[in-house]
């Protein structure tokens, strides 16, 4: 595999293979890693030199894993399921004939421990190297295997029809006729997945393409320089003149960051090499022979120059913003090709395979997590109440907070990030302010903003998670968490009289007021409408 890994990923792609099991990989570890053109292989070696074992799964099939089973350089497993079917993939490499008999016994009884923990009605597909014959013809065996084998029978090729008689399996590729070219292994010398698509929003790091944004959105409101009152007018407007203007993704994953040095000069030489390998099968003589080996160090030499140049430009941009960026995602595509499962568990233990079964386990999880009993809120008894006016919201504590949020973050469920507010500039202002201070008098926010999307991160490598052992990221709104910023402000505020008038702690002091404030929060998504401030002098607000 050491410098195939994106050729292969080339001719699963080409060939329309899925899931494809390779053997002699001779890389050491036990690891999973992208190969490109969104393949991912899972990989188990002990030595750099001699055998090794792998999966490779197209992309929309990596989610569908369940189990990885690393038994041994010469045998592992893969657990799916699609479409509501458990199917096992096995990789397996027998010794070759050359080897010890004690050597090739070992290799029987891991894959016969293999398949007999495979569960009854569980699909099994074994894709492997067994290195016999099997033979032609299938007289006293046609249970088990078709009659277009290749060759006479060795001991190898017995192993093979004893142990597929053990298991009750069938030796498909003898059950149908095909040239020999297509018979032989080696010649010496489920699920729909929807993909969504999104506004290139980042396109208005570029004054030209705000400037764009802001004249489309002034035509899309009939000449007005002033956004419409009401957030769902004005949230659609901008969203619709956001696609117009700036375009949508295509849906399909980046370019994997392990081969993101393949290009049309490797591409060109690969294509080469296969043709000079084709002709060659076709016509063994010395002079089709060298000029394949030719082409092969050809390509070498253009994978190392094409890697070569990719690094370079890659330390040349590490002084700036984007080049860190680059290399932070590479290593966390390196992190997340590593892993091999990320399932969850019911309260039982038992994995879930269903995308609804899933759901509703998170569910259950936060409905549990989110109702126990906290010390921190329960209602303080014995305090006065104060009663006052609140006083309206202004431009400038709109300003101030729209400056303090940070550019380039995942958007929420409303897709409109925080650039397009900081792009319409004092329209923006006016809008804003208008509207938090409907929501502050109504008590009532708009329904997109109370709408969220929870992702979990899990905390350990590979293995079936519970809910409880995960960290978790929120998108929400971005223009919610900016009225939050315009609250949390005005609390500081009250805060910093307090420590001033009554000498709270500041530090215990701005850390309850910032859980009030998320309380706070949590009451107007969930339409609450009283609104209390308690504040028990000498202790914390």
């Amino acid at each position: 595999m050491t410098g195939k890994g994106r050729e292969l990923a080339d001719v699963m792609e080409r060939r329309k293979v899925d899931i494809l099991c390779v053997q002699e990989t001779r890389w050491k570890g036990s690891k999973a890693r992208s190969i490109g053109a969104g393949f991912k292989l899972f990989y188990y070696g002990v030595d750099s030199k001699r055998n090794g074992v792998g999966v490779v799964l197209k992309e929309e099939f990596v989610r569908n894993v369940l189990e990885v089973k690393r038994v041994s350089d010469r045998v592992m497993s893969l657990k799916l399921e699609i479409e509501g079917v458990m199917l096992n993939v096995v990789s397996g490499y027998a010794p070759q004939v050359g080897c010890e008999l004690e050597e090739k016994e070992t290799f029987w009884s891991e894959l016969d421990e293999v398949m007999e923990s495979i569960p009854t009605g569980e699909r099994v597909v074994i894709g492997a190297d067994f290195n016999g014959h099997v033979g032609e013809g299938n007289t006293g065996h046609e249970e088990v295997m078709g009659k277009f084998g290749v060759k006479e029978r060795n001991l190898e090729g017995q192993m093979v029809v004893d142990f597929a008689k053990r298991m009750d399996m069938g030796v498909v590729n003898t059950y149908f006729q095909k040239r020999e070219e297509h018979r032989v292994t080696y010649k010496s010398g489920g699920r729909r997945t929807q993909i969504e698509k999104k506004t290139k929003w980042w396109k208005l790091k570029k004054e030209e393409c705000c400037e764009e944004l802001r004249q489309k959105l002034r035509q899309a409101l009939g000449g007005q320089v002033v956004l419409p009152d009401d957030w769902e007018t004005t949230a659609e407007v901008i969203r619709e003149t956001g696609r117009k203007v700036l375009g949508v993704s295509s849906g399909r994953r980046k370019e994997d960051k392990e081969t993101w040095w393949w290009n049309e000069e490797v591409q060109d030489s690969i294509q080469r090499k296969r043709l000079a390998k084709k002709k060659w099968d076709m016509d063994r003589t010395e002079e089709n022979r060298q000029e394949y080996k030719e082409l092969q160090r050809r390509v070498k030499r253009e994978v190392s120059k094409a890697k070569q140049k990719a690094y370079d430009e890659l330390y040349t941009r590490l002084d700036t913003r984007e080049g860190e960026k680059d290399l932070y995602r590479l290593a966390r595509q390196r992190d997340r090709d590593g892993k091999d499962v990320r399932v969850i568990k019911d309260r039982d233990g038992r994995v879930l395979t269903s995308e609804e079964s899933v759901q509703r386990r998170w569910k259950e999880y936060f409905e549990e997590l989110m109702n126990e009993e906290n010390e921190s809120e329960k209602r303080v008894e014995g305090v006065n109440s104060v009663e006052q006016k609140v006083d309206k919201i202004r431009k400038d504590e709109v300003r101030k907070a729209l400056k303090r949020m940070k550019s380039g973050k995942a958007v929420g469920p409303d897709d409109i990030p925080v650039e397009v507010w900081k792009c319409l500039g004092e329209a923006a202002v006016e809008f804003l302010a208008s509207l938090f201070n409907r929501v502050l008098e109504s008590e009532r926010m708009p329904e997109e903003w109370r709408r969220s999307v929870l992702v979990p991160i899990f905390k350990n490598k590979g293995d079936v998670q519970s809910c409880s052992n995960c960290r978790g990221i929120k998108l929400m709104s971005h223009t919610m968490k900016l009225w939050e910023r315009v609250v949390e402000a005005r609390l500081r505020k009250v805060v910093e009289i307090c420590e001033q008038q009554y000498g709270i702690m500041p530090r215990k002091s701005t850390t309850d007021a910032i859980f009030a404030l998320r309380i706070l929060m949590e009451k107007y998504r969930d339409g609450q409408r009283e609104l209390h401030c308690v504040c028990r002098l000498g202790e914390s607000v």
